[in-house]
């Protein structure tokens, strides 16, 4: 009995266990995946009567829409916060100058040389150390370039190669430079220029100085001028002042063009080279809006005219290219008096040939044209090309007066 009850009992509790347990743990778990697994969205794929290319390109489209919009919804709410923020800057400033009496507006208004325009754009040009001083008994001022400061940044490194340039308007009979200083926002210069000025004429007359920022082989940029009227000035003592710099008067700006020459000194050999390389915007002298411009090469010793070549003619053009070689024979002992005038003309078959602007270069010239002379004389054998902007006949007159010519032997040749 023992037995049978033994052999009965174990097997109905370990089939039963086996029986109710494991079908039922191994359906529920091979059932529960498969509904949300690969298979089940390959299913909802393949019902979709479309290319399972096409099906991934709408779904990559409509994220991006969506992206879209989100981007968009942004963007309008940082400009709504934005114009809210104007709205409530405008309407507490007029409520602030709503608020003024008409005695207090008197402070917003400043004048003499610190005048400033409300609300105006103009940059910050920078400041000018100047000196003016008078001589009654020689009739000549005196203009002092000393220095300055917090100048305009023209260059791609956040600085300038400034340099000044002082005359007197409206006569302009002569023009002076200063030396360049290379990558400077404060240059000091400590120059002083002397201008033949009576009494008379410098009660109408006023002193401009122009600070300009060099560049070898592209126009020179103005950064800011000076204008001091010399009619009210108390000629007693030294006047010494720093003044802020203002754009410059476009009436004033007589643009007559600008010239490309390179030079070149050998001194074992005494030889001279000068290249006429090319114009630009240079005046309109015909009727049609052109010119026909040419190149008059004079080169002069002791301030005496010595010899002068000329460059071919340029027909209907005001941008000539010449690219034309003159070799003058200079000893070296001579170099230092020699001085190298170029004039451009306007060519013309019927009538007097028409000047159209200037330069000289040499010892005794100054400013962009006296650093050119000095580079070249720095770089023996090498050719050094600079553009110069032209002058009138008059300006350049006044600094070089030349005498009448020499009598030497031919001592120059031209080479194309």
């Amino acid at each position: 009995m023992t037995n049978s009850t033994a052999t009965t009992s174990t097997p109905e509790i370990s089939n039963s266990t086996l029986l109710y347990t494991t079908p039922e743990i191994s359906n529920s778990t091979l059932l529960y995946p498969t509904t949300a697994g690969p298979d089940f969205i390959n299913q909802i794929l393949n019902e979709i009567p479309l290319p399972r290319w096409a099906i991934y390109a709408i779904l990559v489209a409509g994220g991006l829409v969506i992206l879209l919009i989100l981007c968009l919804c942004i963007r309008c709410c940082c400009c709504k916060k934005k114009n809210d923020k104007k709205k409530k800057k405008m309407m507490k400033d007029q409520v602030e100058l709503n608020g003024l009496t008409g005695a207090s507006t008197t402070a917003l208004v400043r004048s003499g040389g610190d005048d400033a325009q409300y609300g105006s754009t103009q940059k910050m040009r920078g400041k000018l150390l100047y000196s003016l001083e008078y001589n009654g008994a020689k009739t000549e001022l005196m203009v002092g370039i000393k220095q300055a400061a917090e100048l305009l940044a023209m260059d791609l490194g956040g600085l300038s190669d400034p340099y000044v340039k002082v005359y007197i308007c409206p006569s302009k009979t002569k023009t002076c430079e200063t030396k360049v200083h290379r990558n400077t926002l404060t240059p000091i210069f400590n120059e002083v220029f002397t201008f033949e000025v009576t009494k008379s004429v410098l009660a109408a007359s006023e002193v401009v100085m122009q600070v300009f920022d060099f560049n070898r082989f592209m126009k020179h940029h103005i950064i800011g001028e000076l204008r001091v009227d010399l009619s009210s000035m108390d000629w007693n003592h030294v006047i010494e002042e720093w003044q802020n710099l203002s754009e410059p008067l476009k009436c004033e700006l007589e643009d007559l063009g600008e010239i490309c020459v390179s030079l070149r000194y050998v001194p074992a050999g005494g030889r001279l080279t000068v290249v006429i390389l090319e114009a630009r915007n240079l005046r309109s002298m015909d009727i049609g809006g052109t010119s026909d411009p040419y190149v008059k090469i004079q080169l002069a010793l002791d301030k005496r005219k010595w010899k002068k070549k000329k460059t071919s003619i340029k027909k209907k053009t005001l941008n000539p290219y010449y690219n034309e070689t003159f070799t003058f024979d200079v000893p070296f002992d001579h170099i230092q008096r020699v001085d190298l005038v170029i004039s451009v003309w306007d060519h013309d078959a019927v009538t007097r040939n028409d000047a159209m602007g200037k330069i000289f270069l040499g010892s005794n010239a100054s400013g962009n044209q006296l650093h050119h002379w000095a580079d070249m004389l720095a770089n023996p054998r090498r050719p050094v090309g600079q553009w110069h902007a032209l002058l009138t006949a008059a300006q350049v007159n006044a600094t070089l007066v030349l005498k009448k010519r020499m009598s030497l032997p031919k001592m120059i040749n031209k080479y194309h």
